[in-house]
């Protein structure tokens, strides 16, 4: 029988001799080399002829690559310096990459070999290159594409990754570069391609710095101080408020998936991604390839993005905003989707409320508001001209409380119809809008006590074509409010309140 001493011994020796194999075996050269790492993406070569990308300004989106193998894809981008409106009646000198903001859609396939060209246009002031968040490599190829005017970089990648990602310039001081505009969105497709949707758009969110107020008129500089404290003028979608409103909605019919491919070029801000009156069915959330489901906003950081796919169940307006919300009623953040089809009243009642929701901007009729600024600036504005204006832009706000017809609330927000108030002193209108209304007041011999908050968002010409409006309508006096009367009670400072236990 076996003793427990040599059962000991035995096991000792086989562990012994085990060891020993294996250090002999670390010692010995190997026989093969190791075999390489091989990367997520890495397909092998290119294969067939090199393929021009198709770039597409916003809010399109290039035709999927449809490819079964990885390519050789070249991609041309141009930098171009130009002034556009950031707003109605406002410009704005935009750095861009492609001529728009946000910068051309670049899509291509997981695995492809990316040849990439910036070209920067010789009539720019300034340098620029190019960081791709979708690059593997020092800067995202920023380290290779620093660029001069009239002059042009080329470098290639290898798309390692799937994924949504943002590019942007990071050229000193990159902050500036990024707030004037330069960034825009690359897809890399899985190699199976992403599923079939009905339509795909292309969203940005961008945060700007201009030393004028919001609205305020004419060619606004950039403010490097109010970047740095992050305080922007404007937060839009696609580069300019209004850029998605009216005829430049997105559309959609009933029973249609969307994608969307929403970024976040910042420079600052973090973006509280809604669509009201949607709930996203999916959302690649940060532009990765985990997917949650049943989401109704999603966070989309600076320098980040995400997919998020929905279907449309019934027609209507449905309005994308920045759920920061005063960013999206007092800086810009708004764009609207039009669902066109047959209604389907078991989902829902078909009451549609969009001027609760959608803010002056969103309306399809602000024609008559660019009819009013061109011919403030021309000195040929008519008394009808800023009735027309004021209407469009009382609908889109002002109406949530004092009702389109001017009749008001009653017992809670007194009528603008046939309003004593206003007759007595038109003027007074003035400072009742700019600074609010607390406290009693009796109209038409009815005593009201509650609160108008001022409505400073709106500029000074926006002031006068909505009290001329108001003065000339729903048997009113009539009347005129002249842009200087409203500038005269802005500079004023507003009465102290009075002092309340």
């Amino acid at each position: 029988m076996t003793s427990p001493t040599h059962k000991f011994l035995v096991s000792a020796l086989v562990v012994v001799a085990a060891l020993g194999a294996a250090s002999a075996a670390a010692a010995a050269p190997a026989d093969k080399p190791s075999p390489p790492v091989k990367w997520a993406g890495d397909f092998g070569p290119p294969q067939g002829a090199p393929i021009h990308a198709v770039l597409t300004s916003p809010p399109n989106v290039p035709p999927p690559t449809g490819r079964k193998a990885p390519a050789k894809v070249i991609v041309e981008l141009e930098v171009v310096e130009k002034d556009m409106a950031i707003s109605e009646g406002v410009s704005y000198t935009f750095w861009t990459f492609g001529g728009t903001v946000p910068g051309s859609f670049i899509r291509v396939r997981q695995g492809d070999t990316v040849e990439f060209h910036l070209k920067n246009n010789p009539n720019n002031k300034m340098p620029h290159n190019i960081d791709l968040h979708g690059v593997t490599g020092p800067g995202g190829g920023a380290a290779s594409s620093f660029t001069a005017p009239g002059h042009e970089s080329q470098f290639t990648f290898k798309a390692l990754n799937e994924g949504v990602y943002i590019y942007h310039c990071a050229t000193a001081p990159v902050g500036m570069h990024v707030a004037n505009g330069m960034y825009g969105l690359i897809l890399v497709e899985p190699p199976e391609g992403l599923p079939k949707v009905d339509h795909e758009y292309y969203v940005m969110q961008g945060d700007f710095y201009t030393t004028g107020k919001y609205r305020e008129k004419g060619l606004q500089p950039f403010d490097m101080e109010k970047a740095i404290d992050e305080r922007p003028t404007y937060v839009l979608f696609n580069g300019a408020e209004g850029s998605l409103t009216g005829d430049k909605a997105i559309t959609a019919r009933t029973n249609e998936t969307i994608r969307l491919f929403v970024g976040n070029g910042g420079p600052n801000l973090v973006s509280s991604f809604h669509v009201i009156g949607a709930i996203f069915d999916k959302v690649r959330f940060e532009g990765g390839t985990n997917v949650q489901k049943n989401v109704q906003t999603t966070l989309i950081p600076a320098g980040g993005a995400a997919t998020v796919e929905f279907k449309t169940k019934v027609p209507g307006s449905y309005v994308l905003v920045d759920h920061s919300i005063f960013r999206a009623f007092n800086k810009g953040a708004l764009a609207i989707m039009k669902v066109s089809g047959p209604e389907d009243k078991t989902i829902y009642s078909g009451k549609e409320l969009d001027s609760v929701y959608v803010g002056d901007r969103s309306q399809a009729n602000l024609n008559a508001v660019v009819t009013a600024t061109r011919a403030a600036a021309t000195g040929t504005l008519t008394k009808e001209d800023q009735a027309q204006a004021g209407q469009a832009l009382f609908s889109g706000t002002c109406s949530v409380c004092h009702q389109g017809n001017g009749a008001g609330l009653p017992g809670v927000f007194p009528p603008l119809a046939k309003s004593d108030y206003l007759a007595t002193d038109p003027q007074r209108a003035i400072s009742v809008l700019l600074h609010g209304l607390a406290g009693k007041v009796t109209v038409n011999g009815t005593e009201y006590n509650s609160v108008m908050p001022p409505m400073n968002q709106f500029n000074d010409d926006e002031v006068a074509n909505i009290l001329t409006y108001v003065l000339n309508a729903w048997g009113n006096p009539g009347g005129q409010i002249h842009a200087d009367d409203v500038r005269k009670v802005r500079a004023a400072k507003a009465a102290a309140p009075a002092a309340t236990h």
